[in-house]
């Protein structure tokens, strides 16, 4: 332990954490595994967005009936070697659970090093074989591991010898450009008998846009190959209201669905809202402000979304992005809506825009 705490001087904690220990209520893979069961419904997954899925962000998700969050992708070079990578790339709190620490990487010693420095504060540490970015690409990061199959089941079978059941591994991937999607399940069984404990499918291919229907059909296919393995397979692609989270896990019977820019517009999707509720942005600031080290260039992105999900009149969203800090954005809040603070009565219960002067 005393190794463990010397290499986390430099990440940046709120509070002091005792090291976790997996119980039902923060092991992913039981979520996973039970949601359907337990609650009539898949497990509910914020994905990983690089830059936007801070504490604050996190905390918000759970807060509206996401059961599993993820952090932005960490580059694990950067993370080892940089302290300020550290503090920049990963804050949490005792609050922060079930979270799951992702990880950009391309050699199985950086992983090994960052799950060290980290697995003692989170829940679960999953490998990014998914980011389609160029740069990451180039690095043999991202999409580019899923023509590296051997590397990602070393991967996976190196972290399970060393860790066990004491630490559940997650790959997240796309879908194979050729000899799709069967080659794609052919590396699924291979990371199945490594020993993943689930697979996250993200229904596109490595140059498909997002503008593009994700595919329902590559990943049914992928679940179905799957059915006689005590795998489960988590489906992402255009989720963004309940009723698509329900359609996307009957057609493809996945344990999970998992939804990234549905939540960063609207992060109270999955507790049944089909727009971003007004009290939602309420909350969202109380939780920069009370965890701070957000910058204002990320938190007004995430109020312009919300904004822009809940249709607020257009001039207002012109507006936003010219604001410089938070002391500003407040002031305009307040000059503009009917906007509640923490402690104020009906702080975050509001659902429709409260207008001051229109």
């Amino acid at each position: 332990m005393e190794a463990v705490e010397k290499n986390f001087e430099n990440l940046s904690l709120s509070k002091p954490l005792e090291p976790k220990r997996l119980t039902e209520q923060n092991d992913p893979l039981h979520i996973i595994k039970t949601r359907l069961k337990t609650h009539g419904r898949p497990a509910t997954i914020s994905g990983p967005m690089v830059r936007y899925s801070k504490l604050a962000f996190r905390q918000l998700c759970h807060y509206y009936d996401t059961d599993i969050v993820y952090t932005p992708m960490i580059l694990a070079r950067e993370f080892v070697r940089n302290k300020y990578a550290r503090i920049s790339d990963f804050t949490t709190n005792k609050e922060d659970s079930p979270v799951i620490a992702q990880v950009g990487v391309n050699n199985t010693t950086d992983l090994l090093r960052v799950i060290e420095m980290i697995c003692p504060f989170v829940d679960a540490i999953g490998v990014n074989c998914g980011c389609p970015i160029k740069e990451q690409v180039r690095e043999g990061i991202g999409c580019a591991l899923i023509y590296n199959e051997d590397l990602m089941v070393d991967m996976v079978e190196t972290v399970k010898s060393k860790y066990g059941n004491k630490l559940r591994m997650e790959m997240k991937i796309r879908i194979h450009e050729h000899e799709k999607p069967e080659r794609t399940l052919r590396l699924c069984e291979r990371l199945c008998d490594a020993g993943v404990d689930w697979i996250t499918v993200h229904g596109r291919l490595k140059g498909t846009r997002s503008s593009q229907p994700v595919d329902l059909n590559a990943i049914k296919y992928i679940i179905d190959g799957l059915s006689g393995r005590n795998v489960p397979v988590v489906a992402n692609g255009d989720c963004f209201t309940v009723a698509d989270m329900a359609r996307i896990q009957e057609f493809t019977g996945a344990h999970g669905v998992m939804s990234a820019r549905g939540l960063l517009n609207n992060p109270a999707l999955f507790a049944g809202f089909d727009k971003c509720p007004w009290g939602c942005l309420e909350r969202f600031l109380y939780y920069c402000i009370d965890i701070g080290g957000l910058p204002i260039q990320l938190v007004l992105h995430h109020v312009y979304c919300m904004l822009e999900n809940m249709q607020v009149l257009k001039r207002y969203l012109k507006q936003i992005m010219t604001l410089q800090s938070m002391v500003e954005l407040l002031m305009w809040l307040e000059n503009n809506f009917q906007f509640k603070r923490y402690g104020q009565s009906g702080f975050a219960t509001g659902v429709e825009i409260p207008y001051k002067n229109e």
